[in-house]
């Protein structure tokens, strides 16, 4: 049995941490990149986690260890899903963009009223 090299282990830590990272930006855009990051990382840890990729596949003839098709399966599953996030998250900053010429996502109320709290006051 073999492990996955701390190499790809260590990209997919990046993928994840990049694409949580572009996921909390205001710009739609980011987010549109943040969320492709995170569904190639998905899709590598799943190949990354299971060892049935080195196995001989389902239908060989002969005894012994067979390949598990439930995490290809996964894969693709994975990849149809990011595919479809990613269209209707192009499509809702195209659609903004459109509004006024800019993607990026403005400061609602609430965050305007945490910011004024966390200022100091002037006291003079």
């Amino acid at each position: 049995m073999t492990a996955p090299g701390l190499l790809m282990v260590a990209a997919v830590a990046v993928l994840y941490s990049t694409g949580f990272y572009l996921l909390l930006q205001r710009s739609l855009m980011r987010v549109v990149f943040g969320i492709v990051i995170l569904g190639h990382a998905a899709n590598l840890s799943l190949m990354l986690t299971d060892r049935a990729i080195t196995l001989p596949p389902l239908l060989t003839g002969k005894e012994g260890a067979i390949s598990d098709p439930l995490p290809q399966a996964m894969a693709l599953t994975a990849i149809v899903i990011t595919f479809g996030v990613t269209t209707f998250l192009l499509a809702l900053a195209y659609r903004v963009w459109l509004g006024d010429a800019n993607d990026e996502v403005p400061a609602d109320l609430e965050d305007r009223r945490i910011g004024r709290l966390s200022e100091p006051e002037d006291q003079s």
